[in-house]
C-alpha cells in the first residue's frame, strides 16, 4: 500500500473506524473519475476540498456533484475563505490535491460537511493518492471530523 494511503489507513484505525483503504487501478482523482471506479454514485463520493480564514485551515467535505458556496462557507464559520494553490494545500494537509482525505493532516483543519452527504448509507473519501478511497458511514466522517453539517452548495 502506498505511504499516505497507509498514513489514512492509520488514523482511521487510530480514531476506532473499521474501514478499509482500498487502492484501486484506476483515478478516483476527481468525484466523477471515483465514482465510476468504485461502481458507486457520484453523491456519495465526498470530496475534501481545503480553504484558508484567518489563518485558520478550512475543510470542506462536499457531494460529488455540488460545487462549494465560499459565501455560504464563510457566512457558517463567520470570516471569508480563501482557496490556496497546490502547494499550499500539499503543505497545509500533507496531502496533493486530487487525494486529500478527511482525516490524517499535517494541522487540524476546522470542517464542515455538505449536509447533503449525510442521507447516504456509505460515503466513499480520498484516501492519500489519486486512486485510494476508503468507505465511511456519514455518521462517522461527522464524529472523527468533528464536522458542522451546514449547507456548502453553490
Amino acid at each position: 500500500m502506498h505511504q499516505k494511503a497507509q498514513r489514512v489507513q492509520s488514523v482511521l484505525a487510530e480514531l476506532g473506524v473499521a474501514s478499509a483503504v482500498r487502492e484501486l487501478p484506476d483515478s478516483t482523482r476527481t468525484a466523477a473519475e471515483a465514482a465510476a471506479a468504485i461502481g458507486t454514485s457520484v453523491e456519495q463520493i465526498a470530496k475534501s476540498l481545503i480553504f484558508v480564514s484567518a489563518g485558520q485551515v478550512i475543510l470542506v467535505i462536499a457531494a460529488g456533484p455540488h460545487r462549494v458556496s465560499l459565501e455560504k462557507v464563510a457566512a457558517a464559520h463567520g470570516s471569508p475563505l480563501e482557496q490556496p494553490d497546490a502547494k499550499t494545500v500539499k503543505r497545509l494537509t500533507g496531502f496533493s490535491i486530487g487525494g486529500v482525505p478527511p482525516v490524517g493532516h499535517a494541522e487540524q483543519p476546522v470542517t464542515y460537511l455538505d449536509e447533503t452527504l449525510a442521507g447516504h448509507d456509505i460515503l466513499w473519501a480520498a484516501a492519500g493518492t489519486p486512486n485510494a478511497v476508503f468507505p465511511i458511514r456519514p455518521a462517522d466522517l461527522i464524529t472523527i471530523t468533528s464536522a458542522k453539517v451546514v449547507d456548502v452548495r453553490g
